[in-house]
């Protein structure tokens, strides 16, 4: 079992998507989403090859994988290093995912 670590953006991101399901939701939907997010980190950290290298092929950063937060239209871009899973954004459905990782399609 692998722990997972969040750099600083990727806590950032949590906590941006928690504000925005507040204000445009309710405080107990950006509570479920928090809980939700942090809860899709535990399968990786037990079989850290089951996200997706697809998004990491497209933009040419080896290593790069993508998991999907259930219920919620956002993921988690992570790599996995020898002892641990390097978290490093969680970004949402809507957002332009190519543009932020700096890459073309």
């Amino acid at each position: 079992m692998k722990p997972s670590r969040l750099r600083p953006q990727a806590e950032a991101d949590l906590i941006d998507a928690a504000q925005h399901y507040a204000q445009a939701g309710s405080p107990e939907l950006a509570e479920r989403m928090f809980d939700a997010a942090l809860a899709a980190l535990k399968p990786l950290e037990r079989m850290p090859a089951m996200g997706s290298p697809r998004l990491g092929q497209l933009c040419e950063i080896s290593g790069l994988r993508a998991w999907r937060v259930p219920d919620f239209p956002m993921q988690w871009l992570y790599f996995e290093t020898a002892d641990h899973l390097d978290v490093v954004r969680l970004l949402g459905d809507r957002q332009d995912i190519v543009a932020i990782l700096g890459c073309s399609p």
